[in-house]
């Protein structure tokens, strides 16, 4: 029995000696956004860590494969985050009728 409390009271031991990660509070200390009738937009916001993210859409035709004309949104935008050491990672990107096109330090380069 008294094996049983001593193992008990180490575990309670250990597991008050174990340190504690401190959570990263992180708020959004600007913003803007913007709507259009059309559909297009753009918003852009940054928080206190640092980390950005901008971003636009624009509302234009274009053919789909039978050769109708359709309204699309061309998007392009960036965003930068910041890691818990203070390091930056920016990273561009594109979307449209030919698909998603990101580029950046953290994104894989195609070997060709």
């Amino acid at each position: 029995m008294k094996l049983i409390i001593l193992v008990a009271l180490a575990l309670v031991a250990v597991t008050i000696a174990a340190p504690v990660e401190e959570k990263r509070v992180v708020e959004i200390v600007e913003y803007k956004s913007q709507q259009e009738p059309d559909g297009s937009y753009s918003f852009y916001y940054k928080t206190s860590d640092g980390s950005i993210r901008q971003e636009t859409g624009v509302v234009r035709e274009a053919r789909d494969e039978e050769n109708n004309l359709k309204k699309v949104v061309i998007v392009n935008g960036s965003y930068t985050v910041v890691d818990a050491e203070g390091n930056s990672d920016t990273v561009t990107y594109s979307a449209d009728e030919a698909g998603y096109h990101a580029e950046g330090p953290s994104i894989p380069k195609v070997v060709a």
